[in-house]
């Protein structure tokens, strides 16, 4: 079955960089797009970025180009790389298998996350 497996989070300063990991097993990863998108205490989900299977992406505005996603298709893996965070980005984040794009009703699995906790 399809699965998604997030790492990486835990507590990092302002200004601190994290990487997140989204491991995936269960379908063909080349020929999926993967998302990063996350839910801060208190509020609804926010998408963060994503990444085609041809490796082009697409960032959310509001990043302000801190973060970066990438992916290794020998290792089944995305990659969010979060440099200069913010208290505001304390958050689960989420990965996500994209269908026919990288949000909304495209995203069709969803692992269960990873706490993102930016605090001096």
């Amino acid at each position: 079955q399809v699965q998604l497996e997030e790492s990486g989070g835990g507590l990092a300063q302002p200004g601190g960089s994290l990487r997140l990991s989204c491991a995936a097993s269960g379908f063909t990863f080349s020929n999926y797009a993967i998302s990063w998108a996350r839910q801060a205490p208190g509020k609804g989900l926010e998408w963060v970025s994503g990444i085609y299977s041809d490796g082009n992406t697409k960032n959310a505005v509001t990043m302000k180009g801190r973060f970066t996603i990438s992916r290794d298709n020998a290792q089944n893996t995305v990659y969010l790389q979060m440099n200069s965070l913010e208290p505001e980005d304390t958050a689960v984040y989420y990965c996500a298998r994209g269908t026919t794009g990288v949000s909304g009703g495209a995203l069709d699995a969803w692992g269960q996350g990873t706490l993102v906790t930016v605090s001096s």
